[in-house]
C-alpha cells in the first residue's frame, strides 16, 4: 500500500529568493483567512477556513533560498472524523535554482493515502500549488475558483 507523502512540483521563472518570499503572503495565494506572520523561523500564524476550521502552524524551518517549512502545530477540520489529522504534519517548499527557472517542490508530510482527508487534500494541494501559487507567483494574482 502507498504510505508516499502529497508532493507536487512546479518550475517557475523566477529567482528562488523571490519565491521565498512571495510565499509567505499565504492569503495572496491560498485564498483563507489569515492571521500572524510567515516570513521568518519561528513565526506563528493561523489559516481559517470558514467559521470554525483552523490550523496554527509554525514556520519550523527556513533555509534562505533553499527551504522553508511550515509545522502544523494544532488544527480543527471539522467535517472529518479525525479532526486533527493535520496536527503535527508539516508542509515544505523546497526550491532548487537552475539557470532560468527554479523548481519549487511541495511536500505535505504526513499526509499520504491512508489520511481520512487525501481525497479532498491531494486536489486541494494540487489546486493551490500548481495553480494558484504559480499564478500568483507568475501574475501577481492568485487563482481561487478551484476547479
Amino acid at each position: 500500500m502507498e504510505t508516499q507523502n502529497f508532493n507536487i512540483r512546479i518550475d517557475v521563472p523566477l529567482p528562488a529568493a523571490e519565491i521565498m518570499n512571495k510565499i509567505a503572503n499565504v492569503p495572496a495565494w491560498w485564498g483563507v483567512g489569515f492571521e500572524g506572520k510567515a516570513d521568518q523561523q519561528g513565526d506563528q500564524f493561523v489559516i481559517k477556513m470558514g467559521p470554525e476550521a483552523y490550523f496554527n502552524c509554525t514556520v519550523s524551518e527556513v533555509v534562505p533560498g533553499k527551504k522553508l517549512v511550515w509545522t502544523v502545530d494544532e488544527c480543527f477540520m471539522p467535517w472529518y472524523t479525525d479532526k486533527t489529522e493535520w496536527t503535527g504534519t508539516k508542509m515544505i517548499f523546497d526550491l532548487e535554482e537552475q539557470a532560468k527557472q527554479t523548481n519549487l517542490t511541495f511536500t505535505h508530510e504526513g499526509l499520504t493515502p491512508q489520511s481520512e482527508c487525501y481525497k479532498d487534500c491531494k486536489p486541494g494541494w494540487t489546486h493551490w500549488i500548481s495553480r494558484s501559487l504559480m499564478s500568483y507567483l507568475t501574475t501577481g494574482k492568485g487563482d481561487f475558483q478551484q476547479r
